[in-house]
């Protein structure tokens, strides 16, 4: 396996902060929330960043490789478009499903696999189909979990383990969320690092979290603590990564904390490396440049995986990361051709016989993931064997995160709805028994049509105006109260 590029030390770029990323001291690369940028309209602070030769790489939250479906072609064609536009080395996703088809629900989040043969036929099946639509590398994220799946058939390691070995694939490694499973879920990760094969890793996450009632949460929204920049030491014990992110997604703090922290992260790796020099050990580098790498002309290979139906950018059906809302979509740049690393590789091949997904696995996996998020977000029973005290925990979570998300993409609600308390109530109300099914911007839009159908805002002026915004983007007249009954007529009917 070829070693990956050096990246170096970065932190996840976000409109909040983009005047502060600008400045920082020593900053080498930053990721972006793939979601969040159209390929056309990169807003300018990025642009800038490319222009004086930092690197970008997109991270994607809403493809759902781990899911029981097929990944959506547009997903990969617009991931693709965006690695092109800000010639990245590589793009970066999840080992997590995010909604189920049947029925039709989103999580608004990542949520865990269950690590069964069925489900690891069933993601190699989606990662060997994503990596043959992506013009650039593709490297997978280890997630953070508030539960395990009852009757999981390996450990963490083995899973990553025979997933890299059956894709080639590269791994993203997030020591944060290795961290927030120990708390979670009891997994040890030295064990995790020792087994997995660390020269399949592309790079490596840091982020903050916060512990309340024996449950660690993972929030980006908080300091990196010592103990994650323990398990960073850990790592670097082992591999020297060829890149460290640090991600902060809300809370952002000064800028002078910010840059504190890519200080401390960098002490880490670089006391890592001397004392490897002074043991005369020779460290290994980062990740392998597999046989999925970038295609001879990557451009090319991109416009050919986003015709003929790529014109508009689809609207996540998981959670954005916080950062700047996605402006209309547009072709790439003829110009922004990705950068590759080094030469591709020969094709690793097809999956051994008998190792694929067939349609009863597939079917399985779709069983167990759609019972599992119904419970979720849908307040059907928990399926049996899940701990259901957690399961309560992540309903709570994923209840406040769908609102946090939809006060970011519709900032004007709370201030109609008289303020973040009235708000939250509102939707937390709103969201109990009606689960999200087609991403955040549809939910705002639901969630304003259910308050008006109830003449809700009880207030006559902010009526009008929770009116008049609905209006503005639905480009409709809101639902009248003979269409609430119709609704309630056909619902006792069926």
């Amino acid at each position: 396996m070829k070693p990956m590029a050096h990246l170096g030390v970065g932190i996840g770029w976000r409109a909040e902060i983009a005047d502060a990323v600008a400045r920082l001291d020593g900053l080498d690369w930053v990721e972006v929330v793939a979601e969040n940028i159209c390929p056309g309209h990169l807003p300018e602070a990025l642009q800038r960043l490319r222009v004086r030769g930092t690197r970008i790489v997109p991270h994607g939250v809403s493809l759902g490789l781990g899911g029981a479906d097929r990944p959506d072609p547009q997903k990969l064609a617009a991931l693709g478009e965006r690695a092109v536009a800000l010639g990245a080395p590589l793009v970066t996703e999840h080992i997590a499903f995010v909604r189920a088809s049947s029925p039709v629900l989103e999580a608004g989040h990542l949520l865990p696999v269950p690590r069964t043969r069925d489900a690891l036929d069933v993601l190699c099946e989606n990662v060997r189909i994503a990596q043959d639509a992506l013009p650039v590398p593709l490297a997978l994220e280890n997630i953070a979990a508030l539960f395990s799946w009852p009757g999981e058939e390996m450990t963490e390691g083995q899973f990553l383990t025979e997933l890299v070995e059956r894709t080639g694939v590269r791994l993203l490694i997030d020591v944060a969320n290795l961290h927030t499973n120990r708390v979670n879920r009891g997994e040890d990760p030295a064990a995790v690092l020792d087994a997995i094969p660390l020269e399949a890793l592309a790079y490596v996450h840091v982020a903050g979290g916060v512990e309340r009632d024996g449950v660690w949460h993972d929030t980006h929204a908080h300091p990196v603590p010592p103990v994650v920049l323990d398990l960073l030491a850990e790592l670097r014990s082992r591999v020297e990564p060829a890149g460290v992110l640090l991600e902060r997604d809300d809370d952002f703090p000064p800028e002078a904390e910010l840059a504190g922290e890519l200080t401390a992260i960098r002490e880490v790796v670089t006391a890592g490396r001397t004392a490897a020099e002074g043991s005369g050990a020779r460290p290994d580098a980062g990740g392998p440049d597999t046989g999925r790498g970038p295609a001879p002309d990557a451009a090319a290979q991109a416009a050919r995986a986003a015709a003929p139906e790529s014109g508009a950018a689809p609207e996540p059906g998981s959670a954005p990361e916080p950062g700047s809302a996605p402006e209309p979509d547009s072709e790439p740049e003829p110009d922004s051709e990705p950068e590759p690393d080094s030469e591709p590789e020969p094709d690793s091949g097809p999956e051994p016989e008998g190792r694929g997904a067939g349609e009863a696995a597939r079917t399985r996996v779709a069983l167990g993931q759609a019972a599992l998020l119904s419970a979720l977000v849908a307040g059907t029973p928990v399926p049996e064997g899940f701990d259901r005290a957690r399961i309560r925990v992540q309903v709570r979570a994923l209840a406040a995160k769908r609102a946090d998300v939809v006060a970011k993409v519709a900032p004007e609600l709370p201030g109609i709805l008289g303020g973040p308390d009235p708000y939250r109530k509102a939707f937390l109300a709103y969201a109990k028994g009606r689960p999200m099914t087609a991403g955040y911007r549809r939910d705002a839009l639901d969630f304003a049509e259910h308050l008006l159908i109830q003449d809700l805002p009880a207030d006559p002026a902010a009526r009008r105006r929770l009116t008049a915004w609905w209006r503005e983007r639905a480009g409709a007249r809101p639902p009248r109260r003979i269409v609430r009954w119709a609704r309630t007529l056909a619902g006792r009917a069926a």
